[in-house]
């Protein structure tokens, strides 16, 4: 980066678990909810703000621009541009790389970026069968015709729509299920069922520890409380995370029965990300906009990278993202202070650690030198990760780098990790963060 970019402030929604139901906020309640707290405790106006950047995966058909709807709705203005980036689980973390590319480019100083997601609305599809016959029914112009219609009309089409959000988390190139890809993580390491298990039950412990010691609610050194608490129109409060549990032990987790390979397979609804809805941002500034304003940056963020690979093998997209940046700056996997790999599935978080480590993958794949070591656990999601918050596929790529930021400013000033993420259709995005 030819200038420095910083993060001022961030925060985000409770991560709200689906319940197989519509949630009690849209995706635009979420964003412009916890954008207005943030945006309240400023110095300057919102109108102030050079644009605003929402990164969503799924958004309904009544706010396709939810980027634009979120910014007015926040206040910001008819003059502020407000605009949508969609990177399917990265699009929180594309939304500040984009504030980014655009402020290196001298065309904002103060940007808002984050991500959202309300996957509990992803919609129900009828087959294109039975759309078929709604569009002969409404062209039936005689009540004889379109009673007609009945006779042609297949239950089974009617009463069996398509989930939307499974169509949406099957890639289209190599035609598998998110999870499935995870599958083949676990066979290519021989990841065991207990292991994974016995992670997804490490990350519910983490988050039920750090919501205890208030560290997602809570301001400290110079951070405001990560989550901002929510109201819904009855007036209910939503104020923490409700997906994490505390019978999630790794022999709880064994009972589950595989859901992706039902036969042979080892990755369950327990050692799995979450479907959730939720919201995220982070204020940016140039260091013209912190003098400007008398801002007073959290962060400083150093690099970004992004990177392709094979779609069924997406979830390794952290490791493929993270070590061009390792390389540039040289650095070793535990010279940073923290890790955020965004927990998809517990497969795919382990196949990570055990890429780093195989001398083959990362001379084939990586044209590195050889292995380049064993990540130290202790600083890897310290604080638990989307197994038991949630994946809200929108809001993630921001939370794991607003979060990181969190974990960094615990440990002190000038504190250096990376965040990364696996990406749907065989990508994976990353960021080098610094506390200050």
């Amino acid at each position: 980066m030819n200038k420095p970019v910083y993060i001022v402030d961030g925060v985000r929604t409770p991560f709200l678990k689906s319940r197989n139901r519509p949630g009690p906020f849209a995706a635009s309640d979420m964003a412009a909810g916890a954008g207005k707290v943030l945006l309240s405790r400023q110095p300057f106006e919102p109108s102030e703000l050079d644009e605003v950047i929402l990164g969503c995966a799924s958004p309904s058909v009544d706010e396709v621009n939810i980027g634009r709807v979120a910014a007015l709705r926040m206040g910001c203005g008819l003059k502020v541009p407000g605009w949508t980036v969609m990177r399917n689980c990265a699009s929180g973390m594309q939304s500040i790389d984009s504030a980014i590319a655009n402020m290196q480019a001298g065309r904002g100083d103060l940007i808002l970026a984050g991500g959202v997601d309300a996957l509990s609305r992803a919609p129900l599809l009828y087959s294109d069968r039975m759309v078929m016959w709604f569009s002969q029914f409404m062209a039936a112009r005689t009540p004889m015709q379109k009673a007609a219609m009945f006779l042609k009309l297949s239950p089974s089409e009617l009463l069996n729509p398509v989930i939307g959000l499974m169509r949406g988390l099957t890639d289209p190139i190599c035609g598998l299920l998110m999870g499935q890809t995870a599958e083949n993580l676990a066979h290519r390491f021989t990841i065991s069922r207990q292991r994974m298990d016995e992670f997804s039950a490490g990350s519910h412990a983490r988050v039920i520890a750090s919501q205890k010691a208030g560290r997602f609610s809570a301001a400290h050194d110079g951070l405001h409380a990560e989550i901002s608490p929510l109201f819904d129109a009855k007036g209910k409060l939503y104020k923490d995370d409700d997906g994490v549990r505390e019978d999630s032990t790794a022999a709880n987790l064994g009972k589950l029965k595989p859901f992706f390979d039902r036969k042979v397979g080892s990755i369950t609804a327990g050692n799995s990300s979450q479907i959730t809805d939720g919201g995220a941002w982070v204020l940016l500034a140039t260091e013209e906009a912190v003098k400007r304003h008398g801002l007073v940056p959290i962060g400083i963020i150093h690099d970004s990278q992004w990177a392709g690979l094979d779609p069924a093998q997406m979830g390794l997209g952290p490791v493929h993202a993270a070590t061009p940046i390792l390389q540039r700056h040289h650095l070793a996997l535990n010279d940073l202070d923290a890790w955020e790999i965004n927990e998809a599935f517990a497969a795919q978080v382990l196949g990570c650690i055990e890429a780093w480590k195989n001398d083959a993958y990362c001379r084939d794949e990586l044209g590195a030198d050889g292995a380049l070591g064993e990540l130290d656990m202790s600083k890897l999601n310290v604080d638990g990760g989307a197994i038991a918050l949630g994946h809200p596929v929108g809001a993630s790529g921001t939370r794991i780098v607003l979060h990181l930021l969190h974990v960094l400013k615990r440990a002190g000033a000038n504190k250096k990790g990376i965040a990364s993420i696996c990406i749907g259709g065989g990508l994976g995005g990353a960021m080098l963060v610094e506390s200050l």
